[in-house]
């Protein structure tokens, strides 16, 4: 189910970087998530310079790089595996695409289980152990905090 989308400018970046972008970024989804990656969808949306516009500029290929990314997971996840994904994505941008790490700008789309379909099937029926294991941790690790 984790899906996560970068947002760069066309031109900017070897497709070498984007490469490496998109398999440490699989590999981190799942590794924080501890889910199999055959789950993990990670795509590099590029978007022709003059479709850009950063801080009221258009951009152009000599711009400073400031990519976005947004991800998608189940509602349940830890506040703690959320944050651990939001700067680890931001550290694999400014990492791989010498991106400044304060133009980086990522954000997390919970969805809940009944709102995804994997198949066609909904997430709360396919993976329901999975998810009921995730908001009892999550509900445990709230009770530890408190």
């Amino acid at each position: 189910m984790p899906i996560l989308n970068f947002h760069l400018v066309q031109g900017q970046h070897a497709p070498a970087q984007v490469e490496t972008l998109l398999l440490k970024a699989s590999a981190l989804f799942a590794e924080v998530l501890a889910c199999p990656i055959e789950r993990v969808r990670v795509f590099a949306t590029e978007h022709p310079p003059q479709h850009v516009c950063i801080g009221g500029q258009l951009v152009n290929r000599h711009a400073q790089v400031a990519p976005y990314f947004s991800f998608i997971v189940l509602e349940g996840r830890s506040q703690a595996d959320r944050q651990r994904l939001l700067s680890g994505f931001t550290d694999l941008v400014v990492d791989i695409l010498g991106a400044p790490r304060a133009n980086v700008r990522g954000g997390i789309v919970p969805v809940t289980p009944s709102d995804w379909s994997i198949g066609g099937v909904l997430a709360s029926e396919l993976r329901q152990a999975e998810i009921e294991a995730r908001r009892m941790a999550a509900e445990a690790k709230q009770a530890d905090r408190n």
